[in-house]
């Protein structure tokens, strides 16, 4: 019941994603590029996104457990390091050059363009070299 309930929220994820026009890199670089043809229309899917977590969050973590896991995953004080600041920094110019990220990409596979499935499959490789080397770091 758990894989089912993920999957059918990660549907309605992808659903949104797709209305929103998240899934349109030229879209999102349109929401980017604040210098030249500034596309505002994100503002509300961002902002709305924002201020529904801001006020449901307090809630949620009031709860023992999660629905769906064990415990909830928020870092505590003190657990930002260089590796989560590197990578948030590579997260935020990846998604600035690309106009993609994670949930967009995972959502463009079936539209099956060459892009999409060539950002999934440099996704699949990221997360497979850092889960090998992250001891190393």
């Amino acid at each position: 019941m758990k894989l089912f309930v993920s999957y059918l929220l990660g549907a309605l994820f992808s659903i949104g994603l797709t209305i929103s026009g998240m899934v349109n890199p030229n879209k999102v670089l349109g929401f980017l590029d604040i210098f030249r043809e500034w596309d505002p229309s994100l503002i509300a899917v961002m902002g709305g996104a924002a201020g529904l977590n801001m006020v449901l969050f307090k809630f949620i973590l009031k709860r023992k457990n999660p629905i769906l896991t064990t415990e909830f995953s928020v870092p505590k004080p003190g657990e930002v390091d260089w590796r989560l600041v590197v990578g948030s920094a590579l997260f935020g110019i990846g998604w600035g050059l690309g106009g993609v990220c994670p949930g967009p990409g995972i959502a463009n596979l079936f539209t099956l363009k060459v892009e999409a499935l060539a950002f999934v499959g440099a996704l699949l490789v990221g997360q497979f070299l850092f889960v090998h080397v992250k001891h190393k770091l």
